[in-house]
């Protein structure tokens, strides 16, 4: 597999999303299938969803016109297949929690009786850890988890389709650098088949991903990781998809936190993510999403960063990595009761400069 293929790849799912997610948009609207505004969603108008499907099948059409041969190809396709289909039934039906994640379940499932796991991973100053039987059990749990953390990041228009797609550019750039063909195919298909998705998905979004959409592309960024990232035999590997998406994981995390210090269920949702506290705090609904976009663009940097540096440049990459982690706390209100010091800091240090270059 050539350069030559894996731009014409790209631009095959970017050309068949485009064309088929207003058809998609068309017919969720003929049968009524819209996302209806509430007291805990954004949108003021009803908004016709299902764009996943759209993402779904410009993937598969890049797929199925190269075909790369790989060992776990049947079963990374059925469980995506599994994925989607969750999500579309959630979409349509809304499933209960307990079903939704049986869905996610079977699909992790599928992946590891395929053999596909993640079994070592590097911790600093611990080396290379076997995880051995333990391997199944993160496989799940990884898998669970990078679905859910875009699931749950899916709240403004372009949000988790922007986001992914930085995730996926950083995983791309390593993949070239590793010469990981595989990880670097399956991320460009589903990137390109993304940004078709996001012209009409961007604020004011014309059409949502849905519940499909977000299990999908937290799926698919869930099994590139493992194909590329865990696969590095390097001092941060294990730190490096944790960064790659770490936008999305640090709000899913502070969720539960919040959730639990508050006796609040974790399966049912709110309107206390970091993008709902953004426009709390007077952002506006493009100014939270391009913040959200330049907070990820920064840990996929320093994704990069962390494969090639040196243990010496590490430390600063990792104080780096701590701060954005303590912005992002700040923005879902958990610090010092809801307090923001840094934040503010950051907003007089900002106002002072500007009013000093005027």
């Amino acid at each position: 597999m050539n350069l030559t293929i894996l731009i014409i790849s790209f631009f095959i799912a970017f050309t068949t999303s485009l064309v088929i997610t207003p058809i998609i948009r068309k017919q969720a609207i003929k049968f009524r299938i819209v996302d209806h505004p509430d007291a805990r969603k954004i949108h003021r108008e009803a908004t016709p969803y299902l764009g996943g499907i759209s993402i779904f099948f410009g993937v598969l059409l890049a797929y199925v016109v190269f075909w790369p041969e790989h060992e776990h190809q049947t079963a990374i396709i059925i469980s995506a297949f599994i994925m989607l289909i969750t999500g579309l039934l959630d979409d349509l039906i809304c499933l209960r929690p307990v079903y939704k994640l049986a869905g996610q379940g079977l699909s992790a499932i599928m992946i590891v009786s395929s053999g596909l796991l993640i079994e070592k991973i590097n911790i600093p100053l611990f080396g290379e850890v076997q995880l051995d039987n333990l391997s199944i059990i993160v496989t799940i749990l990884w898998i669970l988890a990078v679905s859910n953390a875009i699931n749950l990041i899916d709240g403004l228009d372009g949000l988790a389709a922007g986001v992914t797609n930085i995730a996926l550019t950083s995983i791309i750039i390593m993949a070239f650098l590793e010469g990981n063909l595989a990880a670097a195919f399956l991320s460009i298909i589903v990137l390109g088949s993304n940004f078709g998705f996001l012209y009409f998905n961007f604020y004011p979004a014309k059409i949502y991903m849905g519940d499909s959409g977000s299990l999908f592309l937290g799926y698919m960024v869930a099994i590139i990781s493992m194909l590329g990232l865990f696969k590095n035999v390097t001092l941060f590997s294990f730190i490096i998809p944790l960064l790659v998406i770490a936008v999305p994981i640090v709000d899913t995390f502070f969720t539960i936190i919040r959730r639990l210090k508050n006796g609040e269920s974790v399966m049912i949702a709110d309107r206390k993510h970091i993008h709902h506290q953004l426009l709390d705090a007077g952002f506006s609904h493009r100014g939270a999403v391009l913040t959200i976009y330049l907070l990820s663009a920064l840990f996929g940097t320093l994704a990069i960063l962390f494969g090639y540096s040196n243990i010496a440049s590490s430390v600063l990459f990792i104080l780096i990595a701590l701060f954005l982690v303590h912005i992002i706390a700040e923005m879902a209100g958990l610090v010092l009761g809801g307090k923001k010091p840094v934040l503010i800091l950051m907003k007089k240090l900002t106002k002072n400069l500007g009013s000093k270059t005027k």
